[in-house]
């Protein structure tokens, strides 16, 4: 059985904003005021961000992951697909790190536009998953004035934290 889909107000893009509990998350959060936006979906990747997160909008839990456990990591590929099919979001900003490689990538896939900033603990190069992303973001901020020299079509941005 096919399900209707509930039509999006016109000038609401849906945004989904996702990093990974701890610092990448509070990097994310204190980018922006993002409780005036309407339309926003929240993916992290522990359970303890749930009530904070779902302040601002619908929001996920995929779980941790990292190249360590493979099987973990094609878990939270499953359910970050899910996600994006589910949502569809026109825009995805990312902190980091791997469930936010994933969901930029899958989202990128539905013509969504990415933005990335990567963490300010990265001087001298860009975290993996930055390395990883920054070929299909639109933005790829950096915090560092000297990292913004080495990449090409990086932007600084100064210090967020």
């Amino acid at each position: 059985m096919l399900r209707r889909r509930k039509a999006m107000k016109i000038g609401e893009p849906k945004i989904c904003l996702v990093a990974s509990a701890g610092g990448h998350l509070s990097q994310l959060l204190k980018m922006n005021d993002w409780s005036s936006y309407s339309n926003l979906a929240c993916v992290t990747t522990s359970e303890t961000q749930r009530k904070k997160l779902s302040q601002l909008g619908r929001t996920y839990v995929v779980g941790e992951s990292n190249r360590e456990h493979p099987l973990q990591v094609f878990r939270v590929l499953m359910r970050c697909i899910g996600i994006v099919l589910r949502e569809r979001p026109r825009f995805v900003i990312s902190t980091g790190a791997s469930v936010g490689c994933l969901i930029c990538y899958l989202s990128k896939c539905l013509g969504a536009r990415v933005l990335w900033m990567d963490s300010i603990t990265n001087v001298k190069k860009p975290s993996l998953s930055g390395r990883l992303v920054r070929h299909i973001a639109d933005e790829f901020l950096v915090q560092w004035p000297e990292l913004a020299e080495r990449i090409p079509k990086a932007v600084y941005v100064g210090a967020v934290i």
